[in-house]
């Protein structure tokens, strides 16, 4: 790595010579972790844990990978996954053919969004979103929770948030905050990461109205999992899709992306796959505290 390379960046600060001999070092004197071990470790020396003082492991795993595609530390091999279990996919020959639900919002009586918690809750969330959802399954960048819009007839659909994408630029253009105050304040927004209505469901309304009931619940439970209050959420919508329930829900279209995701730190993907991007302020002054200005 040439001595003129730029510093990499952990979540929009400039990680220092002395934090990445530090990484260095661990590698180095304990050979036996694995690279997420290495993570976890890292991040309680470094300080780079999240309000709530739990550590940012998910990412640090990512900024230890571009580290070693950046030739600066050598990690050890990766270990071989586990294979998937079978309880993670719902497409099992004894299992019954959904029944329909149909009809207007009020006829499914009463309609809660479940946190998931249980072991068995996130075996059926991530079924249902690799079988029904165009994405699929992943595991979430950073910080996250899920939910099960469960209603009297059933389950009628899934929803996650998560970290926001560290540079978008029609969300940025329309905060019109710095580099700095991005940095200082991007842990105020969060992503709408995936969205589902199950296929057998055709109840008019209800996307538009779980997207609400979302966005109130996750105001309410982030503070409590993480210990920072969302300001805004984000998402991105497809080229294939319109983003009507989004728009019924009072969501801002503000144009499209670049089409190269996070993880095209090289820009060989550039307008591969452009996507629109919404925003839904969680507060009239979100805008402004996002500036840091009240």
């Amino acid at each position: 790595m040439p001595h003129s390379a730029p510093l990499p960046r952990f979540c929009g600060h400039v990680v220092e010579e002395p934090q990445l001999d530090l990484i260095r070092g661990l590698v180095a004197r304990y050979p036996g972790l694995s690279r997420t071990e290495l993570a976890a470790t890292a991040c309680e020396l470094l300080g780079w844990l999240r309000a709530n003082g739990k550590p940012k492991t998910v990412e640090c795993r990512g900024f230890l990978d571009t580290l070693e595609e950046q030739q600066r530390i050598v990690l050890p091999a990766r270990r071989q996954k586990r294979a998937k279990r079978v309880a993670v996919a719902i497409a099992s020959e004894d299992r019954p053919a959904p029944v329909p639900i149909q009809g207007p919002l009020a006829a499914l009586g009463s309609l809660q969004l479940q946190a998931i918690t249980s072991a068995e809750q996130r075996r059926q969330w991530r079924a249902l979103v690799e079988q029904h959802h165009y994405l699929g399954h992943r595991i979430p960048f950073g910080a996250h929770l899920r939910y099960l819009a469960v209603s009297a007839q059933g389950v009628v659909g899934c929803l996650q948030y998560s970290s926001p994408a560290w540079r978008l630029q029609g969300r940025d253009r329309w905060i019109g905050w710095s580099d700095a105050q991005r940095q200082e304040r991007l842990q105020h927004v969060l992503c709408n990461s995936r969205f589902l209505i199950l296929p057998w469901v055709q109840v008019p309304n209800l996307a538009s109205h779980l997207l609400a009931r979302g966005a109130r619940q996750v105001v309410a439970d982030w503070p409590a999992q993480y210990g920072v209050t969302p300001w805004l959420l984000e998402t991105l919508v497809d080229s294939r899709f319109r983003g009507a329930c989004y728009r019924a829900a009072n969501w801002m279209a503000l144009g499209e992306t670049t089409g190269r995701g996070r993880d095209d730190r090289r820009h060989r993907r550039h307008g591969a796959a452009p996507k629109s991007v919404w925003l839904y302020p969680l507060h009239r002054h979100s805008r402004r505290w996002l500036r840091g200005e009240g």
